[in-house]
């Protein structure tokens, strides 16, 4: 624990954001695309329920294990909805897509070794039993709902208090109701990595623009009320 300790104090700043939102983008995929590993494997019988608090857990617990050193991104469109506020640094752009890609490629890695293949490593999947336009708007209305309640708890709480189970909350929820139409990925990272390791890449582009597209649409409405100082710069 000691050597842990000496290695994290040798980083820089930016160092610890890089590897507090890899690790944190790690669990939240681990915990977002295993449970539908884990539920098929089991043939279904734990369904949408286990699916979305599965996220739910794990995003909570990520927000309150790494909100402080980088504010818990760990989702490339939630990254530039901060952006656009300004709540972070254009130069800081790379380092938290890199880390939050490379994250999400560890973490499929680990779920196709240590809990199964099924279901395309638990890539996204729209339903469509539904039109096109339809998915892609519940896509972009999930990430926007989430987006704004990101904003919600930087406001009021700076990711302190229940910040991790309300944005933990948002997107068991997003999953819950929309899971069964879009896919519910709201993060273009999620949907990237099981995706490529898969070989499942009809569906990606969705989640790679209807997540920007929502969380950008609640940034630019936001930006001229919301004070990057009210919470710590990242």
């Amino acid at each position: 624990m000691s050597q842990v300790s000496r290695f994290i104090s040798k980083l820089t700043t930016t160092q610890k954001k890089f590897f507090a939102e890899l690790v944190g983008t790690f669990l939240v995929v681990t915990f977002a695309s295993g449970s539908v590993v884990i539920d098929v494997k089991l043939g279904g019988i734990l369904g949408i329920p286990f699916i979305a608090f599965a996220p739910f857990i794990g995003v909570a617990i990520c927000v309150y294990l790494f909100g402080k050193i980088s504010m818990a991104h760990f989702n490339p469109a939630v990254t530039i909805g901060y952006l656009i506020t300004g709540h972070l640094r254009k130069n800081l752009l790379a380092w938290y897509f890199g880390a939050e890609i490379i994250g999400a490629l560890i973490a499929s890695l680990f779920v196709k070794y240590a809990i199964g293949t099924e279901a395309n490593l638990g890539a996204n999947a729209p339903n469509y039993n539904f039109s096109l336009p339809f998915i892609f708007g519940i896509e972009v209305l999930a990430s926007a709902l989430l987006m704004a309640v990101i904003y919600a708890v930087v406001l009021t709480k700076g990711l302190r208090g229940f910040s991790g189970i309300a944005i933990g909350g948002i997107v068991g929820l997003d999953i819950f109701f929309f899971g069964l139409i879009s896919g519910a990925s709201m993060n273009p990272a999620r949907s990237l990595a099981p995706a490529l390791l898969s070989g499942y890449l009809g569906d990606l582009w969705i989640y790679c623009t209807a997540p920007f597209i929502g969380t950008s649409l609640v940034a630019f409405k936001l930006r001229r009320i919301i004070n990057p100082k009210s919470v710590e710069n990242s």
